[in-house]
């Protein structure tokens, strides 16, 4: 009786706004007294402070939401105060309660307040107009506030039968004050930063023990705090809390890479790569081979703790899922009026609600941990790959091409890294089926083996399908890789490419490559559509095979028992479509470690090919004996044969020979890089290497001099002088700070030929190995190279250089003569000069090079010397500027040589070195900020048909989610709720109802994937081919001044993205949209009450995705950013390994890696872990929302009939992964969609003039005489940027050969590139036989041009096709022309003939060889304008001589252009221009300008002439 009496006295309104009111008045009184105390003891100033840094602390003040939320709270409540007060008055009419209307309103006008007080303290409780007030008994109102309040919401939902509004103004009160209550305290929930002026900045930059991008390695060593997972409170951890001030500030300002926390050192590269480093020697023990099996162990002992935590997660969630389909039954015998025990179906309501909150918080952790692991193993394999690539022999990477070597970087290696998503796949599906099939034995007993069987066939016809889509998918990487291989190989020489008009046949190649690809790509797509179809169809399978068994075997079937089948099937789905693409990915990962496996497994250069000895203990420097060295040490004949070598320290050593004699492979033997067969070979001392092809990093001019070396500033200008780079600093606007683009591209050949000389010369080594670094250079500036670096600062060292060039010969102490691999002579200059006919030969062409100087000069000095000094000499051609000089106007010989740059943007052809106002060539890549538009997704889906597609998959997305709810209706409603009640329509009908609203959503859903990838499909072609047109037809200033890094992310991984994943993911968002709105119309027929639940739970949905979408789009573009630098490193470090060993710098060089790895995994990962924090919030309301729709239903279980109720309940199960599914996909497809974002960047670039113009092309035999004028021509790389050629006016005669001569930078190249319009000039024109060149198609100009570049290019593939790409001429014309460019017999020796391989970028072929193709295909060609642009730098004089005379032979009536720094090449032209400055110097017959000694051609002539004859010593 007593009990009876508690009960309804607690069960009555009046009774909860008696203790609702009473909480807001303890928190009045409580505030109170604190000001109160303030202003009593007003000297506590310091305990303010302190106090304010531990509120914030504590988290309130932290938030600005907090404030505003109990403003709003306030006015709430104040509204409802009013409303109370109106109904009561008008309702009470002095006969009802006064204690209910007094209380009722005492309540709320408390409660607000209450609330403006607590807003106030909130808001002002820092600035000291508060007092020393413990935030913690805030924090502890706020939970009781929320307890209180959801005991009210109980009581008012039983209560709520009896009263009409009040209790629902109860109910709507008490429902806001406890969503109200669990925010405040999760606001006020303690944090870990203590903060003051800046709350975030701090807190995230306070680390030393963890990874800052750009540190050093021993900086990441330590212990310190963080904002990081590891240093977390419990609650902070759970709920991923951590992350906010994150995600926070990424909603104020657009995230860069800085404002990342930093990486734990367990998750750094520093510290994953060291730790598989370490398991894997331990595996592979003394013979060091590496299997996969032992690579796979050596990840799993790097990562076991967090493989079996994740398993441990994989474990919670899986059975956490099946609570709800197992309770449904149970929950539908409650509301049918059988209730087992008191109080049961809120016992129900807490199941679910645990169920739920278990599955949510286990899911999110699993997904957390899974990425976490996947960022370790990518880091560990990328610095594994890195390690080996530094290793790798060169005939190990001559079998791979660079471009397969990225790949296992970008690819296998970030495959292996997602394989973690998988791992735990297998033993889950087997548990998650064990699991449905207890439950569906006792919803639907033996029917439940049928169910069984069901799932299996599915996973059956699963099978063939993954198998497919497993070997379309390898097809498909196998011809992105071809594609993507040659589009690095063109855009590598995109110049040569234009200069020859061969970039559309190119083009013609990479869209043939595409085509094939596209060829799997449709069968890809076709195969997503099939399995897509069966994982939609599978639940509904399923049900059909398990209800008809049911109705043959007699089974009664009941909605409870069949809605909780129908949960059962929906979860089942997953491992049915999981299991086959787990096995696919496991198949692919297998692939991808076995290929890294492979490279792992690569021969690595040979450890004890050379001897080192340290510096002093022995008296030579270098010695070889009876060396027996081949680049192929499994071939029988040798590269170099029977070497006998002593050279003692500080000798200068000099090595000549014809082309491919030998010599490059005799500098190699000595850092170690070719495999030594037989013999000895020591090396004392350290070393510095001089490489001929050049090789620079990107980055500024002083990083690459100093190459990781101090910087001593008295030391590196002595440097910069020796190397004639001072004053070419001096005109850069950033000097030496300039960026260098990839590969050097804005410097000149002789620019990056010095710059590579500083850089060794910096190193202060013992041993300094040039391998012919005075080819690139013009005559005066290897002078002054050679006089003032080896004979001057190396001058004590011990120096080995080749040359060409005999004038190099006599200062040597010794002289090696190579041919054919062999050391034939070797002694001083005058001492071999007699003794043998190899080292005869090469000076007998030089001394004929010398000859027809002194021929030229003895024809000149019969005349007098007023005709030589007549300004005869200065005149120009009839057609030329005069310019007035005399003879005290120009250049001594000593300022000559030590002349100025003073326009160094004529960078061999590479404009732009300034791009935009700030002056550096390279710039940070162009990154959008900010919301991506509504264009980009309009423009991306109205590409294929105008958009035609869209509202056709819109309207098959609606059929399809209506008839799949129409079909679980239809059942529900046809179906007794107990085994006593009768069945609405006979078994047959109701099964084929069922059936037929099956197969129509099945048909709706297959419509709907055709139409998605169809649409897909189309787009991705479209944007392909528009983005490689616009590539291939931008002008050379976009490739120079971008890195070809970014534009392959843009081939490769943004075009992936828009061929698979985009379409996907932009119509799942509709598709999961239409499946919320079902799940919500179906539990609102249940209970319409959900609403006042579900429209705040999806304001807040919104609202938590718009703030979280800030910071994801910045981490999704940083991810995309922050990749291209490892690429781009990785590349680089590939093709400059040489150089990097021979420098001692593999460990520099792998610290550098290891930071971009690192900076690459900062942003990958907090990308993945913003999106668990959101899905975690997300799921939590979803959950609320689904907890309320069962409160509702227990509350009031007569209100609706049991089987709609259990049907809500179905739906609302996967409420919150729809929920979820729907943020996911929006923000996958915001980050996605920058993929589009970017493609749409490069297809506005400007382009190029037209190719050709059909009004105005020229005659096919155009140009007939060849006659170039130029008149008053004027050229500038950018608006702001001086002029380079300053008004040049001159004529070449048609058929005449004419010399172009200047200092670097003085517009030689500038000139040509003019020519061939890769410049526009600003002003001024060239005609080319009276037609402007500007007014013609830049094809039909260039296509009648021919030109050998200063640096020789060929193409991987066969000789054939370098000479002849566009497969114009036979094999006789091609042959014939190989034997007029000296290398027909050498390709007759090899087997293939014309067939022969060429590697990439003809690494297999000798640099001579190579510049010797490039005149082949200029033979072939037979242009009537021929340009040489230092064509003959790369070759001995011999073969220079043979190139000259071929050139003579074969070209009599062309007219050639030629630009050398060998005064051999140039003087018997019968022109020669002398350009200084963008200005005509000189330009006259070479006779005429010989004529007057004190002509910057006879000065040059004379020095060339003088330091042949007696060497720099003598």
């Amino acid at each position: 009786m007593h009990l009876a009496t508690v009960d309804d006295i607690l069960l009555q309104p009046l009774f909860t706004r008696y203790v609702s009111a009473s909480l807001n008045l303890i928190l009045l009184i409580a505030l109170l007294l604190s000001w109160i105390w303030e202003k009593v003891h007003a000297n506590v100033n310091h305990r303010e402070n302190n106090e304010r840094i531990r509120l914030r602390s504590d988290g309130f003040l932290y938030f600005k939401q907090g404030p505003l939320f109990s403003l709003a709270i306030c006015v709430f409540n104040l509204v409802l105060c009013l409303l109370t007060y109106f109904y009561l008055y008008e309702n009470d009419g002095g006969t009802g309660s006064s204690n209910e209307v007094i209380v009722a309103i005492s309540d709320f006008a408390l409660r607000s307040l209450a609330w403006a007080v607590v807003c106030g303290y909130l808001q002002f409780g820092s600035s000291g107009s508060w007092g020393h007030f413990p935030s913690s008994f805030l924090r502890i109102c706020c939970w009781v506030y929320a307890v209180v309040s959801f005991c009210c919401i109980i009581i008012d939902f039983i209560i709520y039968e009896k009263q009409a509004f009040l209790p629902i103004m109860y109910l709507v009160s008490d429902i806001s004050a406890f969503i109200s209550a669990l925010f405040l305290c999760y606001l006020g929930f303690p944090r870990n930063h203590v903060v003051k002026n800046a709350p975030l900045e701090e807190a995230l930059l306070n680390d030393e023990s963890l990874v800052r991008n750009g540190c050093n390695r021993n900086e990441t060593r330590g212990d310190g705090n963080s904002l990081s997972y590891y240093n977390a409170g419990f609650f902070s951890f759970l709920t991923f809390s951590w992350l906010s001030p994150l995600i926070s500030l990424g909603n104020n300002k657009a995230l860069d890479i800085e404002d990342l926390p930093v990486l734990h050192i367990n998750d750094s590269a520093y510290g994953a790569f060291p730790n598989l480093r370490d398991k894997l020697e331990s595996q592979c023990g003394d013979d060091g081979k590496v299997t996969t099996f032992k690579l796979v162990k050596a990840m799993f002992l790097s990562t076991w703790q967090l493989i079996l935590l994740s398993a441990l997660f994989a474990f919670v969630y899986t059975c956490a899922s099946y609570v709800g389909p197992y309770l449904i039954d149970f929950l539908v015998q409650y509301l049918n009026g059988e209730q087992m025990f008191e109080n049961e179906g809120y016992v129900l309501v807490l199941a679910f609600a645990v169920g739920k909150f278990v599955e949510c918080l286990s899911q999110r952790h699993w997904m957390f941990r899974f990425q976490q692991i996947g960022v370790r193993i990518q880091s560990m394999l990328v610095g594994t790959i890195y390690a080996k690539g530094l290793k790798l022999s060169c005939k190990s990477k001559d079998a791979h091409s660079s471009g397969e070597i990225v790949n296992l970087l970008t690819v296998d290696a970030s495959r292996v890294g997602e394989f973690c998503w998988y791992m735990h796949d297998p033993w889950v599906a087997v548990l998650q089926v064990a699991l449905a099939l207890l439950i569906l034995y006792r919803s639907v007993g033996l029917a439940s083996i049928a169910a069984f069987v069901a799932t299996v066939i599915v996973m059956l016809l699963n099978m063939p399908v993954a198998s497919l889509q497993e070997k379309y998918q390898n097809k498909l990487m196998e011809f992105k890789d071809k594609r993507m291989k040659s589009t690095s190989e063109i855009l590598k020489n995109m110049r040569i490419l234009k200069l020859q008009a061969w970039e559309m046949k190119f083009l013609e190649k990479i869209i043939q490559l595409r085509k094939a690809e596209e060829i799997w790509l449709k069968k890809f797509v076709i195969g997503s559509v099939i399995i897509r179809f069966l994982f939609f169809n599978a639940p509904t399978f399923v049900a059909v095979v398990t209800f008809g068994t049911c109705v043959l075997m007699g089974i009664p079937l009941e909605s409870g028992k069949i809605l909780s089948a129908l949960a059962t099937f929906r979860i089942l789905q997953i491992p049915i479509y999981s299991l086959p693409d787990t096995i696919s990915m496991i198949a692919q990962t297998k692939v991808s470690l076995d290929r890294i496996t492979s490279f792992l497994c690569l021969d690595d250069l040979q450890a004890n090919a050379v001897e080192k000895l340290p510096h002093g203990s022995s008296d030579l420097a270098v010695e070889v004996i009876d060396g027996n060295f081949s680049w192929d040490s499994s071939s029988s004949s040798t590269t170099l044969a029977n070497l006998n070598l002593k050279v003692f320290h500080g000798m200068r050593v000099a090595v000549c020979g014809t082309v491919g004699s030998g010599k490059s492979s005799l500098l190699s033997c000595v850092i170690g890089e070719v495999p030594k067969l037989s013999g000895t070979i020591k090396v004392c001392g350290t070393k510095a290497y001089v490489s001929q092809s050049p090789w620079i990093q990107s980055g500024k001019i002083e990083d690459n001099i100093l190459f990781g070396k101090e910087m001593d500033r008295e030391k590196y200008e002595k440097v910069l002088e020796a190397c004639s780079l001072t004053k070419d600093l001096e005109v850069l606007s950033f000097g030496d700070q300039t960026i260098v683009g990839e590969k050097g591209i804005n410097l000149s050949g002789g620019q990056k030929q010095r710059l590579q000389i500083a850089r060794a010369l910096y190193q202060d080594a013992d041993i300094y190995l040039f391998d012919d670094p005075f080819s690139a250079v013009d005559a005066h500036t290897g002078s002054h190279l050679f006089k003032e670096c080896i004979l001057g600062l190396l001058q004590t060292k011990t120096v080995i250089y080749i040359t060409h060039q005999i004038e190099f010969l006599p200062d040597a102490d010794l002289i090696l003569v190579m041919k054919d691999g062999r050391i034939t002579q070797s002694g001083k200059y005058n001492d071999i000069l007699k003794s043998g006919t190899d080292f005869m030969e090469l000076v007998g062409a030089h001394q004929e090079a010398l000859s027809s100087i002194k021929s030229l000069e003895r024809r000149t000095s019969s005349k007098s010397l007023e005709r030589r000094l007549s300004s005869k000499s200065f005149e120009r051609s009839p057609t030329s500027k005069t310019l007035g000089l005399t003879v005290e106007d120009s250049d001594s010989l000593s300022s000559f040589g030590e002349q100025d740059l003073e326009n160094i943007d004529d960078q061999n052809g590479k404009p732009d070195e300034i791009v935009d106002k700030k002056g550096q060539l390279v710039q940070d890549e162009e990154r959008e900020k900010g919301r991506v538009e509504f264009k980009v997704y309009w423009k991306y889906m109205t590409t294929a048909y105008g958009g035609v597609l869209v509202p056709f998959i819109l309207l098959s997305q609606i059929l399809t989610v209506a008839l799949n709810v129409a079909s679980n209706y239809w059942m529900t409603l046809a179906t007794p709720v107990s085994a006593t009640a009768e069945a609405a329509v006979g078994s047959v009908t109701l099964m084929a109802v069922y059936a037929a609203l099956a197969i129509g959503s099945s048909i709706g859903n297959l419509v709907r994937s055709m139409l998605t990838v169809i649409s897909g499909y189309v787009t991705a072609t479209i944007l392909f081919n528009k983005l490689h047109m616009c590539l291939f037809r931008a002008p050379m200033s976009f490739f120079d001044a971008t890195p070809s890094g970014r534009i392959l992310n843009r081939a490769s991984t943004d075009q992936s993205a828009i061929d698979i994943n985009i379409p996907n993911i932009l119509w799942a968002v509709t598709f999961n949209l239409a499946f919320v709105l079902g799940s919500i119309a179906v539990m609102s027929q249940a209970a319409w009450q959900v609403f006042i639940v579900f429209i705040p739970v999806v304001a807040a949905c919104i609202w938590y995705q718009q703030y979280y979408s800030a910071s994801a789009r910045e981490l999704a573009r940083l991810v995309g950013i922050c990749q291209a630098p490892v690429i781009q490193h990785f590349s680089e470090t590939i093709s400059g390994s040489t150089t990097i060993r021979a420098f001692e710098q593999e460990s520099r060089f792998g610290d550098i890696n290891m930071k971009l790895t690192d900076r690459y995994s900062l942003p990958k990962m907090f990308s993945a872990i913003a999106m668990e924090w959101l899905c975690f919030r997300l799921d939590i309301l979803s959950s609320i929302t689904f907890a309320f729709c069962l409160i509702f239903l227990v509350s009031f279980p007569n209100a609706i009939t049991p089987g709609i109720a259990g049907l809500a309940v179905t739906y609302g199960l996967n409420l919150n992964s729809q929920v979820v599914n729907i943020v996911w996909f929006l923000c996958q497809l915001e980050n996605k969609i920058i993929s589009v974002e970017r493609i749409f960047q490069y297809t506005s670039i400007p382009s190029e003039p037209p190719l050709v113009i059909e009004d105005n092309q020229p005659d096919p035999s155009w140009p007939p005489f060849g006659e170039v004028h130029i008149q008053d021509l004027q050229v500038r790389y950018a608006p702001h940027l001086p002029l380079v050629l300053r008004g040049l006016t001159c004529t070449f005669a048609a058929g005449a050969k004419n010399g172009i001569v200047g200092r670097t930078g003085s517009g030689k190249t500038t000139l040509v590139q003019t020519l061939f319009r890769l410049v526009e000039p600003v002003a001024g024109k060239i005609l080319i036989d009276s037609i402007n060149i500007s007014s013609i198609g830049i094809h039909d100009l260039r296509s009648k041009l021919s030109i050998i570049p200063q640096d020789p290019t060929m193409f991987e593939g066969t000789i054939r096709n370098n000479l002849d790409p566009l497969e114009e001429y036979t094999d006789e014309q091609i042959w014939e022309a190989l034997d007029m460019c000296q290398l027909g017999d050498e390709v007759r020796k090899k087997e293939e003939k014309l067939d022969s391989i060429v590697t990439e970028n003809g690494e297999n072929w000798s640099m001579g060889q190579r510049q010797l193709v490039c005149l082949g295909r200029i033979l072939l060609k037979k242009s009537k304008i021929l340009v040489l642009d230092e064509a003959t730098a790369s070759v001995d004089t011999a073969t220079d001589n043979i190139i000259q005379q071929t050139v003579k032979q074969n070209f009599s009536g062309c007219t050639i252009i030629t630009i050398a720094h060998r005064i051999t090449s140039i003087l018997d032209s019968d022109m020669v221009l002398f350009l200084n400055q963008g200005l005509i110097e000189e330009y006259d017959s070479p006779k005429k300008l010989l004529k007057n000694k004190s002509s910057a051609l006879a000065q040059l002539v004379e020095e060339y002439t003088r330091r042949s004859n007696s060497g720099f010593e003598s």
